[in-house]
């Protein structure tokens, strides 16, 4: 039984992935586009935990790899991890597991503490892992330097900031109406 929750839990939120694809990206001049995608980043690991965080990002990108148009603005297709954008792409499942992770050892069992860890978790795993995959990507696919990679990133922070408090928002909400869900995959075997 268990199994099967865990299963329908990653799949539900790679389908979340897709749906926060559907809203428009803002394109900037580095290549890399603004997109709400990272908020279900933060989502998967804060509600799923490491592991389960992480292989609903993985499906995500799978499903983006083999055609499927999800990305924002409807990208999708193996090109879309050559583009400047890349390392973005591929920190998203590591942002998912350091999110849960992190969220996995925070104590509070309150409403409020739960909320506080979220932003905190968010901040660690969905903000500074995926912007780390980020600026090497951009070193690397966009051939920028260390420091032009990494001032062109903190573009993304306050808005990233912002999708940390949305996810605080979100936990908040579910640990006061479901206050049997287990943040951070604590008791998801």
């Amino acid at each position: 039984m268990k199994s099967s929750r865990s299963l329908a839990l990653v799949s539900l939120f790679a389908a979340l992935m897709a749906v926060l694809g559907l809203i428009p990206k803002i394109d900037l001049p580095l290549g890399v586009p603004i997109t709400l995608q990272t908020l279900g980043v933060m989502l998967a690991g804060c509600m799923l935990g490491p592991k389960r965080g992480l292989q609903a990002i993985v499906l995500f990108l799978g499903a983006v790899a083999l055609g499927l148009p999800l990305l924002s603005g409807g990208r999708g297709g193996f090109g879309v991890f050559l583009a400047p954008s890349a390392g973005y792409l591929i920190g998203m499942p590591f942002g998912a597991f350091v999110t849960g992770w992190v969220m996995s050892r925070l104590p509070g069992a309150a409403p409020q503490h739960i909320a506080v860890n979220a932003f905190i978790a968010s901040s660690l795993g969905g903000l500074l892992t995926v912007h780390a995959f980020g600026v090497a990507g951009l070193v690397k696919l966009a051939s920028l330097t260390w420091t032009q990679a990494f001032f062109g990133t903190l573009v993304f922070v306050p808005g990233d900031l912002i999708k940390c408090a949305l996810c605080a928002m979100v936990v908040h909400t579910v640990a006061r109406g479901v206050p049997d869900w287990h943040f951070g995959g604590r008791a998801l075997k």
